[in-house]
């Protein structure tokens, strides 16, 4: 007869792993960037009047999912170890059992988090898209296949970007076109294309919107935190849609008078409008068409 070893219970170990699972998310959760969810930005200077909220209802929506996730796991898991198959136990187990409180929960349960989410996002959404406040200024941004203008519609001045590929530097950002901003000034963006749908994103900000051709689409934010951001087309609109960059500068309001009026002394007066938009030459297109059938 020989003799066995006795084996070591992997429970201790388990526990020790747990531990150290623990701690770790503990200490992750005491870093500045995990409690903004990873988002760019600092909670101490906001970037724009809106970056809080949309961080806040980010950070919400991953720890209720973690939270709901965390119980769940660990619900399986205790399943899985008590009401394991036991060594010898030959029984089947009863194949047809039903809990009418707990059916009922997993009915209401699910409908009242989602209910939840669905009011605190509609809620920010509102919010975040709400124009009816008087800007300070309105800037007009058009997109075009592969750079953007910049239409500062209240000093009559524009800016106009090159193509990257156009000026031999493809998606170097010191020479894209710059869009300035003067901090703590309410800015209406209006946005047009002249091509195809693009989407106007400076990630610091936390918020994009596509631009549709034929359809002008508006939102107002508040920069709070002078400084130079980077920006981008975030809709794939062709074969160079990654040099499609701008920059951002907010500045003061002095210094953004001084480059509206180097703006001026450059003769970039009035606005650049949508001329070139490849959707009214289509509609020019079918108008012709439609006469000389008619005709």
């Amino acid at each position: 007869m020989h003799s066995q070893k006795p084996r070591r219970s992997p429970r201790p170990a388990l526990k020790w792993a747990g531990l150290v699972a623990v701690v770790a998310v503990a200490l992750t959760g005491c870093s500045a960037s995990a409690q903004r969810g990873f988002l760019p930005g600092s909670s101490s200077a906001e970037v724009t009047n809106q970056t809080g909220r949309m961080a806040h209802l980010w950070v919400g929506s991953w720890t209720a999912a973690l939270i709901v996730g965390i119980i769940v796991w660990g619900l399986i898991l205790w399943c899985a170890a008590v009401y394991r198959k036991r060594k010898d136990d030959d029984t089947l187990p009863v194949q047809l059992r039903y809990h009418v409180p707990l059916e009922v929960m997993y009915v209401i349960l699910p409908i009242l988090m989602v209910g939840v989410l669905f009011y605190y996002t509609a809620r920010d959404t509102a919010a975040i898209n709400d124009t009816s406040a008087k800007p300070d200024l309105t800037v007009q941004v058009v997109a075009k296949q592969w750079s953007w203008d910049f239409n500062y519609l209240d000093s009559d001045v524009y800016d106009t970007g090159e193509h990257a590929q156009a000026v031999g530097n493809h998606g170097v950002l010191a020479d894209q076109v710059t869009l300035y901003l003067p901090v703590n000034e309410r800015v209406e963006f209006v946005l047009n294309s002249r091509d195809v749908i693009h989407s106007f994103w400076v990630p610091e900000f936390l918020y994009k919107r596509d631009v549709i051709p034929g359809r002008t689409s508006k939102f107002q934010i508040v920069p709070q935190q002078v400084g130079e951001y980077r920006g981008k087309c975030a809709e794939l609109c062709g074969e160079e849609h990654s040099a499609m960059l701008f920059n951002v500068k907010v500045v003061t309001r002095a210094e953004y008078d001084a480059h509206m009026q180097e703006l001026r002394a450059k003769g970039q007066t009035g606005a650049l409008g949508l001329d070139f938009s490849r959707l009214q030459d289509l509609q020019s297109a079918t108008q012709a068409s439609t006469q000389g059938s008619g005709s």
